[in-house]
């Protein structure tokens, strides 16, 4: 029995193993292809276009109005329509001339501003454009200021308002004002304190009498010096010709000195007397110093 088993075991089947002959027709389609897809790896290696990333940066520069001709507008209506006497011809001659620059709606809403009755007569004395802002498509606002000198029997007096009002300006250049003119406040003063110079111990004593002497010497002559002459004191045109003998240096006020590296910072106030008017010139400079072949010589 054993012996069976072991003729049996030797007539088992060795499995088969499924082997596909290199020359068959699908083998060689797939290496083709495989070859093709190499191929066109390559070519797109070479031939690829280097491409990069712009990132473009745009620019936007404000446009700058010409608000000559709105002020010039404004300002002669002003004058329209802030100046009356006591008369029917004088009233009448107004209203006419505020067609000119008035809606035909506002022309309607100003009518009685001043009556054929009124008790008194004014002239506009200046008027002062503070600010004109564009607040719309062709359309802007217009602050100003009128003086006008108003007589009130014998009396007189003079009286300045300020208002605002709109305008609408279209594609030719012409304009009309779309908004009566409107009680309002003009820019007051800001309580703004810039900061004040201060010495910061940089500056020898010898160097700061040096520089003293040295603008003394400079100022006295400014004001009449002419190029060449300013040319041995200021470098390079820093300061320009003033060609002015009316003005008589008065002295230094409150100079501060300060010094980085080779070159002093002065602030100072300079007087002068104008001989014309009697009057005493304040000036402020703010100067660069540097010492040039010994000498110190006013610089960029």
């Amino acid at each position: 029995m054993f012996q069976n088993r072991n003729k049996n075991q030797g007539k088992q089947k060795k499995p088969r193993v499924l082997s596909i002959g290199t020359r068959r027709p699908v083998v060689i389609a797939l290496w083709a292809l495989l070859i093709c897809a190499f191929a066109f790896a390559v070519y797109k290696d070479f031939t690829a276009v280097d491409t990069h990333t712009v990132h473009e940066t745009t620019v936007v520069q404000e446009e700058v109005t010409d608000t000559n001709a709105i002020e010039s507008f404004v300002t002669n209506f002003a004058k329209v329509y802030y100046s009356w006497e006591q008369s029917a011809d004088s009233i009448e001659r107004r209203t006419e001339n505020l067609k000119y620059y008035l809606t035909d709606e506002l022309q309607a809403l100003t009518a009685d501003t001043v009556r054929s009755d009124v008790p008194t007569a004014s002239t506009v004395q200046d008027v002062q454009i503070w600010s004109v802002e564009e607040i719309g498509d062709k359309v802007y606002k217009i602050v100003y200021s009128v003086s006008q000198n108003v007589i009130n029997g014998e009396e007189s007096s003079v009286i300045t308002s300020v208002y605002e009002v709109s305008m609408y300006v279209d594609d030719t250049g012409d304009m009309v004002i779309i908004q009566s003119p409107t009680i309002t406040g003009k820019p007051q003063k800001s309580g703004y304190v810039p900061k004040a110079a201060e010495p910061n111990g940089t500056v020898s004593a010898q160097e700061s009498t040096e520089i003293t002497e040295f603008l003394t010497t400079f100022f006295t002559l400014y004001p009449a010096a002419t190029e060449q002459e300013l040319s041995y004191y200021v470098s390079d045109g820093v300061l320009p010709v003033i060609g002015n003998e009316s003005y008589v240096f008065a002295g230094l006020m409150n100079p501060v000195f300060s010094k980085s590296g080779d070159t002093v910072t002065a602030d100072v106030a300079v007087q002068y007397l104008d001989q014309r008017t009697g009057m005493t010139q304040v000036s402020q400079f703010t100067l660069h110093l540097r010492q040039v072949e010994g000498n110190w010589k006013i610089s960029c």
